[in-house]
């Protein structure tokens, strides 16, 4: 129990971070480029309580953690009228990319905190346990975003790149895009996928603070 309590304390903040700016994120830049969806309904918010999913924000999450499992997870989608941005083709870039975005920025500042947790000699415990996670997790999100199948960030973010026949023959997988990404979680390809982009990224993102 105690294990259990300990790995809840070191994950429970980065990913609450990690998944309420990535949606948050969202929101504003469609808000900035036209769409008012997301700001109407109070979706432009740093606040975790607009964006929790109770199943993917906190019991999938936790339960993973519990198991020792790669932890996955997802917050309430941030509604986007793609057709409510002044330019939807392009604009539909800057917003889908935001998400991963911002989970790049915050796996720097959850490495510049554990850089300065060494600097004053803590080199172990909690904070240091939730640093670490804090960057793997924003890690974690960002690259599975990016995945280039819609719905996921890097499927729009395609579409919106193509030329236009090419990009209306991708959106087409929408509808069943999210089962595409659950049969490559079921066989187990995202621990072939993720890793060789992670780990040089972690090493790049530490030595940045001389680590």
């Amino acid at each position: 129990m105690d294990q259990i309590l300990y790995i809840i304390s070191v994950f429970a903040v980065p990913i609450l971070f990690a998944i309420t700016l990535h949606e948050a994120a969202h929101g504003y830049v469609a808000n900035f480029f036209g769409d008012k969806t997301a700001y109407m309904l109070g979706r432009v918010s740093l606040n975790p309580v607009k964006h929790i999913d109770p199943i993917g924000t906190v019991i999938l999450p936790g339960l993973l953690a519990a198991l020792g499992a790669p932890i996955f997870g997802w917050a309430k989608p941030v509604p986007v009228r793609f057709g409510a941005l002044r330019d939807p083709k392009k604009h539909m870039v800057y917003v889908a990319a935001a998400g991963p975005i911002a989970n790049l920025i915050m796996a720097f500042l959850w490495v510049l905190w554990f850089k300065i947790q060494i600097s004053f000699g803590l080199n172990s415990g909690v904070l240091r346990d939730m640093a670490i996670a804090g960057v793997q997790i924003n890690l974690v999100l960002m690259i599975f975003n990016l995945i280039p199948i819609p719905p996921l960030d890097g499927g729009r973010v395609l579409v919106g790149l193509l030329p236009d026949r090419l990009s209306y023959n991708i959106a087409k997988i929408e509808p069943y895009g999210m089962y595409i990404v659950l049969l490559l979680v079921m066989v187990g390809a995202f621990g072939f996928i993720l890793p060789p982009i992670i780990n040089p990224l972690l090493r790049f993102l530490f030595s940045i603070v001389g680590l």
